[in-house]
């Protein structure tokens, strides 16, 4: 019999702390004219006082059972999508299963950077396809914040912290079928994006002591990637599932910037009401920020929605879904 996954529940967080572009303006030379009119962004949240990523990502696990009324104990995988884990090891996706006692899951984090959320989503779908597995979450949380080196303007004033989250479940109805379509790609590009590279070392020392780099990213290549080969992999999705772009209720694209939304909302030739985003009011979030845009429209769907994100790798994902 053919299992196929049902797309449940949503869930998304934030941490406490609200930063706004004039605070950003008093460490650094740049202003809130500049960065709004840049990026759309006014406000962003960041995780402090010892509130990590594996604290965001339990905030949606929570959210999750609760909407579900599944239990913890009936958790099967836990997926953590990420850039910025507690740490390189354990997986923060394992410090999420402890925390919500999910005693009979695994759990292993998924690093695609700002696409994290559609190739998570296309994995949990295997992993459930595979009959093997009942009740999976996908969960993508960021602390942005503490990769940033706030001398670069370039960056700084983008980032945000948050997290969100799907759970996943089987179902044997195919009328149920969340997962429609979805087209995943990697360019093996390693300079216009990177984040937390440990370099090796050149020589036995008691001084050594492992270092990370700051994120990085060369803006003008994000932003002609993200409005040229995306729109195109969005395209060549629909068109292989032969839908068509006004068939769909919503496109939500990566919480990357304003005017790459406004972009690629022109390529498609859709409104930008058909495109919900949170970037003004969370910045740049990563992997997080797809997840956190269709929690925040998840009751209201009817038809289909267009999920892309991209980011380092370069990675990016377009997966076609509905209710």
């Amino acid at each position: 019999m053919a299992v196929y996954t049902k797309l449940t529940a949503t869930g998304q967080y934030v941490p406490q702390r609200v930063v706004t572009n004039d605070e950003l303006a008093a460490i650094m030379e740049t202003s809130d004219e500049w960065i709004q009119a840049h990026t759309g962004i006014v406000t962003r949240h960041y995780a402090m006082n010892d509130e990590n990523t594996s604290d965001l990502a339990t905030q949606v696990a929570q959210q999750l059972l609760t909407k579900s009324g599944v239990a913890a104990s009936a958790i099967d995988l836990i997926i953590v999508t990420t850039i910025t884990p507690d740490a390189l090891t354990p997986a923060t996706a394992c410090l999420v299963q402890a925390n919500i006692g999910a005693d009979q899951a695994f759990a292993f984090d998924m690093s695609a950077a700002c696409a994290g959320f559609t190739f998570g989503l296309a994995t949990a779908d295997k992993f459930i396809r595979s009959g093997q597995y009942q009740n999976v979450m996908v969960i993508s949380a960021e602390v942005n914040s503490k990769m940033m080196d706030f001398q670069d303007r370039t960056a700084a004033v983008f980032f945000g912290d948050g997290a969100g989250g799907a759970l996943l479940q089987a179902t044997t109805d195919p009328a149920e079928n969340s997962i429609l379509a979805e087209k995943l790609q990697t360019q093996g590009n390693a300079t216009v994006i990177h984040s937390g590279r440990v370099q090796p070392i050149t020589k036995i020392a008691a001084s050594n002591y492992p270092q990370t780099d700051a994120f990085y990213q060369a803006g003008r290549d994000v932003f002609q990637f993200a409005t040229t080969v995306v729109p195109q992999q969005m395209q060549g999705l629909l068109a292989s599932a032969g839908v068509a772009s006004t068939d769909l209720q919503y496109v939500i694209c990566h919480q990357a910037n304003l005017r790459i939304i406004e972009q690629i909302a022109t390529k498609l030739g859709l409104p930008m009401t058909q495109f919900p985003h949170n970037v003004q009011k969370f910045g740049n979030t990563s992997s997080a920020g797809v997840a956190m845009a269709l929690a925040a429209v998840f009751d209201d769907l009817t038809g289909p929605v267009l999920l892309t994100a991209f980011g380092g790798g370069l990675a990016y994902g377009s997966v076609l879904i509905k209710k």
